[in-house]
Parts: C-alpha cells; structure tokens; sequence
C-alpha cells in the first residue's frame, strides 16, 4: 500500500468518523427538541384543564348558591321557614347569587367546548325557572317547584358528564341514575301543596 493511498484512507475514516458525530449530534439535537416541544405542549394542555376544572367547578358552586338563595327565598315567601331576614333581604341575595352565576358562566363560555357551553345553557335556562318561581315572578305549585329541581339536578348531571369529557376523565359517569334519585326537599304539608 502506498503511504497516499493510506493517507487518503485515513482521510476518509476521518470524514466518516466526523459525519457519524454529526449525524448523532443533529439527532441528538432534534429528539431533545421535539421532546422539549412534547414537553411544552402537555404543560399548556394541563394549564387549560386546571383552568376548566376551575371554571366548571367555580359555576357549578355558583350554581348551587343561586339555588339555595332561591329556596330559602321560596320557603320564607310559602311560610315554610321562618328567618330573621327579610323578603327583600332574600331577594337581593338571589340577584347577587345570580349575577355571581352568570360571571362564572362568562368564564365556562371563554374556556369549554360546545357541548360543555351547550349542557351550560341548559343548567342555566333550569335554573332561572327556579330563580323566576322563587321571586313569583312565575306561579306553580309545589309540585311545579320540586320539578323544577328535578329538572335543574338533571341539568347540571348533564354538565358534569359533558365537562368530564371535555377534560377526558376517565370512569364513566351515567347521569340518569343520578337523576333518578329523589331530592332532598321539604315533605309536602296540606298549607302548602297549592
């Protein structure tokens, strides 16, 4: 072997050499990248579902409120509680738990999918229909009533299935056997079945 033709070898295994390193470093490069990229990605996906959970759970609350505003509302006004606030008092504690709702609404409309702002819609058109019965702005019996809250509690099943699929929680959910549960109300006197 001529001493160029090993030279010109030695060269190449060079060359060879180099290009395998940067090949592995351009690799190596690219996969912490595109790992980094995963990485980045799954930390804002979990950003917005911690912000969802929060919301979901924030109108729901708000939710429950007005409800409970609107049943000590109705109670008193029916003669079925008796409290140291007044009508008025109670009233204006509704419009506040009201307004309260429709905020955190405003925060479910900013962040959820159609279904969840679909199933949102229909807690809050049960909803009011309470609100509405509890201020007389509505007539019903007490039956009305109660079915009023069969109706929101169904509603709001609904919404807790379609957020759950929003935020992919795992287990299933079957709202109707929720549903199917009697409330827990005040039982019915002969004063007050009108």
């Amino acid at each position: 072997m001529d001493v160029g033709q090993g030279e010109s070898l030695d060269l190449a295994g060079q060359l060879v050499t180099i290009a395998a390193v940067l090949v592995g470093a351009l690799t190596t490069h690219m996969m912490n990248h595109l790992m980094e990229r995963q990485r980045t990605r799954y930390a804002m996906l979990t950003r917005w579902d911690e912000r969802k959970l929060d919301a979901y759970a924030g109108y729901i609350d708000h939710v429950r409120k007005c409800i409970y505003a609107a049943v000590l509302l109705y109670e008193v006004q029916n003669g079925m509680r008796t409290m140291d606030r007044s009508e008025t008092e109670l009233t204006l504690e509704l419009a506040e738990a009201e307004g309260n709702r429709g905020r955190a609404f405003e925060r479910v409309m900013l962040l959820a999918e159609n279904r969840v702002i679909e199933a949102a819609h229909t807690v809050n058109q049960a909803a009011a229909a309470i609100d509405w019965q509890a201020r007389g702005a509505t007539q019903g019996t007490l039956q009305d009533w109660r079915d009023l809250h069969k109706t929101v509690f169904q509603a709001i099943n609904g919404f807790h299935e379609a957020a759950r699929d929003d935020l992919g929680v795992n287990g299933v959910f079957h709202s109707a056997e929720h549903s199917s549960r009697d409330l827990i109300l005040p039982r019915a006197t002969r004063e007050n079945e009108g």
